[in-house]
């Protein structure tokens, strides 16, 4: 398809990218970002996956995350992290989140 895939690493790079995009395409600039991702945010950058920590329940970054790959798979995944004993925060075990769409 000629696309190239765009993989976000950490939830501050995925802000960084949204608040830098217009269109699926990411500009060059400076400045400062007081974005706010949550569920039913319409994604603007050309990212296709996600590698991110496990996240605080209640969280933004949690939020973030839920907004691109959806609640339910997110609940799904941290569910199965529990049963698992993984770990959470930024020593912790990591998430691939991938666009299904790729």
């Amino acid at each position: 398809s000629g696309k190239a895939n765009i993989i976000a690493v950490g939830t501050t790079t995925i802000k960084t990218l949204e608040s830098s995009s217009s269109g699926g395409v990411v500009k060059a600039g400076s400045g400062w970002s007081d974005l706010f991702i949550y569920p039913g945010y319409k994604f603007k950058s050309p990212i296709t996956a996600i590698l991110t920590n496990f996240h605080l329940p209640k969280s933004t970054p949690l939020l973030l995350v839920s907004a691109y790959a959806g609640k339910d798979a997110i609940m799904k995944a941290y569910d199965e992290a529990l049963r698992n004993n993984y770990r959470f925060l930024s020593f912790g075990d990591a998430m691939l989140i991938m666009d299904k769409n790729v």
